[in-house]
């Protein structure tokens, strides 16, 4: 007997549905029907789907999720979230420093005067969760026996202003105080300035260290007629507040500039930077136009191996994809609508935790972020990945969004080999092509990483067989007997 729920569980399910449209396109609907049982499609849409016949649709990829490549794989790393839809951006930095609290500090160049109330705390976790969200990940699947008749092939397509310091100076070497801030653990300042000399000395004096040579950065953005946002720690606030680490900071703007800027990180930089920029959209994908983006290479299979040495591998492919564009491109890693995930490295971030990040364009309206149906929830979030130093990124970040919505990730795979004893047809030819799906694994390792070939190839080692040489998928009875 025909259900009718099945109907409509294929029919408006759009994961299902597009897994299924070769299929469906043949036969339809009803003839998937006329051609499995209730029992098998059942069994069939939770091998598809990846568990339970109502699995939450995060779970819901083809694989096994298993390890990450998130941000902590860098030393010197920088996170930027940009919540960005029309000229409105929320920037949110998170602080990766480690010394003396008396000794940090931040410049910031911004577009537009910042008030109080632009100005926010953030929650780590949240940005934690962010990019462990989009982090490239490591899938694996587990070959199966070839001589077992599963399904059919083709069916598994399947506060008021608070004064700082009493000698902090309003206007000095042509630098104009226009407000200041204590908010959270931070003291705030937002300055203008005329030259950049003069700016750099105010800064010296009022106790802000500032290494040789800022003054030619900082005169450029002058020029643009932009402000300061500079920012240090109030200690006071930071011990009452009882925090052992700095909180990012939020800051709301309206401008039409969708930049981020980068080159007074490099004045005083030491060695190459790390900077990890998510966006978060309503429309697109998010590029830069001032030098070029370019997908990491991704949906490669390699060797099992590498389950173990996950992070070492996607160190050295980056270091070797760096190397190769001779540190001159920004990196997608990921590009994905906000509502679901495939495979996910951790659950999509709820609205709440969205809204904190500043994508203001949402509301509360729901706080589970894998309901169905499964469509996008206006938030499209854009991974970018570029190592810098000052020579090579000479200029600051400038974005466009696109409206481009094509999901892409930084995916890697491991393909357990079977290692039974049956010896049908399916199964010698298995083995024959085994050795050289290694080989490629191998092949792919080894170009992406740089790492060597016969090294590799000594780690993956010989699947052993039942017999002593099947090269041809033959046994050696069969070979004595001429079957």
């Amino acid at each position: 007997m025909i259900d009718y729920k099945s109907i409509r569980y294929i029919k408006y399910n759009p994961i299902l549905k597009n897994r299924l449209s070769p299929l469906l396109n043949e036969k339809g609907v009803w003839g998937i029907l006329k051609e499995f049982t209730l029992k098998k499609i059942l069994v069939f849409i939770t091998v598809l789907l990846g568990g339970p016949f109502l699995t939450p649709l995060s779970h819901s990829f083809c694989g096994f999720y298993v390890a990450k490549a998130d941000a902590k794989l860098f030393n010197k790393a920088s996170q930027v979230v940009l919540a960005r839809f029309e000229d409105k951006t929320v920037m949110t930095m998170a602080n990766d420093f480690k010394g003396d609290l008396t000794e940090f500090a931040v410049v910031i160049p911004v577009p537009t005067f910042i008030e109080k109330g632009q100005i926010h705390i953030a929650d780590k976790t949240v940005i934690d969760h962010l990019d462990a969200y989009t982090a490239p990940r490591l899938v694996e699947y587990f070959d199966e026996n070839p001589c077992v008749q599963w399904l059919r092939e083709e069916t598994v397509l399947f506060s008021a202003p608070t004064a700082m310091a009493p000698e902090l100076r309003k206007k000095s070497h042509g630098v104009t105080v226009e407000a200041e801030y204590t908010v959270g653990e931070y003291d705030i300042v937002i300055l203008s300035a005329t030259e950049s000399e003069g700016l750099e000395i105010w800064l010296q004096e009022n106790g802000y260290r500032l290494p040789q040579g800022a003054a030619k950065v900082l005169g450029s953005y002058i020029k643009l007629n932009m402000r300061f946002f500079v920012a240090k720690v109030n200690l006071k606030e930071h011990t009452q507040l009882g925090f052992n680490h700095l909180r990012p900071i939020s800051v709301a703007y309206e401008s039409p500039k969708f930049m981020l800027p980068i080159r007074l990180g490099t004045v005083n930089a030491e060695g190459a930077q790390e900077l990890f920029v998510y966006a978060l959209t309503k429309k697109g994908r998010v590029e830069t136009t001032n030098y070029r983006t370019i997908k990491l290479p991704t949906d490669m299979d390699l060797p099992v191996y590498i389950k173990d040495k996950f992070g070492d591998f996607y160190t050295a492919l980056f270091d070797q994809q760096v190397k190769k564009e001779r540190m001159k491109t920004v990196f997608l890693e990921y590009a994905w609508d906000m509502n679901w995930c495939d495979p996910c490295a951790a659950d999509p971030l709820s609205v709440k935790e969205l809204r904190d990040l500043g994508v203001f364009w949402i509301d509360n309206q729901s706080n589970n972020p894998r309901r169905f149906p499964t469509q996008a929830r206006d938030v499209f979030v854009t991974r970018l990945h570029v190592r810098y130093t000052a020579d090579k990124f000479p200029e600051d970040l400038i974005f466009q969004e696109t409206a481009d919505r094509t999901h892409f990730q930084g995916r890697y795979v491991l393909r357990h080999p079977w290692k039974g004893e049956d010896n049908c047809k399916e199964a010698q030819a298995y083995r024959k092509n085994l050795k050289k799906r290694q080989e490629q694994e191998a092949q792919s390792l080894a170009s992406l990483t740089g790492w060597d070939i016969n090294t590799i190839r000594d780690k993956i080692g010989i699947i052993a067989t039942t017999t002593d040489d099947n090269s041809d998928g033959k046994t050696w009875w069969q070979k004595l007997w001429g079957e």
